[in-house]
Formats: C-alpha cells, sequence, structure tokens
C-alpha cells in the first residue's frame, strides 16, 4: 500500500539537520566520531562530501559529485534515518524506521531546489543476525570498515546503517543502494568476503532481504516492496 505524506507533513519546517543523538536510555546507538583532516571537513561543509554511514573519516565518505542530483538528494535525506523502535531487529523493515520522514525532507528538498522529481527505485538490503551474547565481538568493527570501504569503492551506496544487538544477540544493518547493479561488485571485494568469513561461523541465525524502495513523482508517495528481479 502506498504510504501518502499527509499535508500536515509538508507543512511542518523541513530538517536542515541531522537530528540529535536520542537519550542514553533510550536502546539506541550512539556513534563515535573519528577523526577528520581539515581539508575533509571543508568538503563535507562545501556538500561535496557527505557522510552517510556510521563511520566518519574519508574512505567512508560519500561522494556527492559522482550522483545524479535526484541521487544526492535522496542520499541527504537519508541522513535523517533512524529507529523508530528498539525492536528494529525484529519488527517489520518497513515500520522499524521513520521512512516518512525521510520522503517529507526528500519532497521539501526537491521543491526548494525547483528540481522536477520523477518516479524512482533504489535498491535496499537487510541483514538481520543473531550472534550469542557471551560471543567476543572486538574484531568485528575493523573487519565491518573494511567492508564498507570496498562498497564506498565501488560507488552507488547512498546509505549504511547498523543497530546494536538486543538481549538475544539479533541485530539487522541496512545498506540503500542507487541501483541494484551496484550492490554486486561492494559485495564482493576481499574486505567483505574476510568479514564473512570471519563471522559466519559467529551466527546462530542470519537472514537477508531484498526490497525496492519506489518513491512516487514530486515524492508525494513511497513504498518499500520486496525486490523481484
Amino acid at each position: 500500500m502506498w504510504k501518502l505524506l499527509s499535508y500536515f507533513s509538508f507543512s511542518r519546517a523541513t530538517p536542515t539537520s541531522t537530528p540529535a543523538p536520542p537519550p542514553a536510555n533510550s536502546g539506541f546507538r550512539n556513534v563515535g566520531r573519528e577523526e577528520l583532516s581539515v581539508e575533509d571537513a571543508q568538503a563535507i561543509v562545501e556538500e561535496r562530501l557527505l557522510v552517510a554511514s556510521p563511520y566518519t573519516s574519508r574512505p567512508h565518505l560519500l561522494d556527492l559529485s559522482a550522483l545524479t542530483q535526484s541521487q544526492v538528494l535522496l542520499a541527504k535525506a537519508l541522513t535523517l534515518l533512524t529507529p523508530t523502535t528498539p525492536a528494529y531487529a525484529t519488527s517489520p523493515y518497513i515500520d522499524s524506521f521513520n521512512w516518512d520522514a525521510v520522503v517529507t525532507y526528500l519532497a521539501a528538498a526537491t521543491k526548494s531546489e525547483t528540481f522536477h522529481w520523477t518516479e524512482q527505485y533504489f535498491y535496499i538490503v537487510v541483514f538481520r543476525s543473531q550472534i550469542p551474547p557471551s560471543t567476543d565481538r572486538s574484531h568485528l568493527a575493523e573487519l565491518d570498515k573494511a567492508a564498507h570501504i570496498e562498497a564506498m569503492k565501488s560507488g552507488g551506496l547512498l546509505k549504511y546503517w547498523f543497530g546494536t544487538p538486543d538481549v538475544d544477540g539479533r541485530n539487522v544493518a541496512t545498506c540503500v543502494w542507487r541501483r541494484r547493479e551496484d550492490a554486486a561488485p561492494g559485495s564482493s571485494g576481499e574486505g567483505h568476503k574476510a568479514a564473512m568469513r570471519a563471522t559466519i561461523k559467529m551466527y546462530s541465525e542470519w537472514n537477508i532481504e531484498r526490497l525496492k524502495l519506489v518513491v512516487t513523482e514530486d515524492a508525494e508517495q513511497w513504498d518499500i516492496i520486496p525486490w523481484v528481479d
């Protein structure tokens, strides 16, 4: 079913920056910031580079100059993506994040820049997993960073997000790609393979969902549906 943005949604003030981190007791993840060079910081200010993942050092930043205007607008809107429930690891994907707020921002941005948004779709990958809570995870961060750098080099990764395991060790990670074709090379590098080899035996359960984000003409409606090749 199409998600129709209400008139009230459009009448609200358009967000101009990523919302403040949720309260410490919310169950959501607070991301630590890495060091940036002066040059990289300036590029962010000039909107040539975008922080589009939990990682903020230069190799992890999204190069907006390589994207079309519609992809840039969506990437910026996706900086607002945040969970709407602490149970995101087990809840339906469409209900786990503030997609309506993301598309509301997108619609306002297209109007602000007098850009005609035509109906488009984007490729979403959702990785759900469960690792026993007693498992040593200390090496996972570096493996994930290496895999993410490879994905950024391949191009087309507009957003990467992952949460914090719940009390049962369940978690979810998600990627939003501009095209299905971008995801294959972005997930087939040595860094990604090394991460999978190192972690596959740690999972007591894992599952991959492939979804399609559809945003209609003028960003007036949106939906997330199963991806069908």
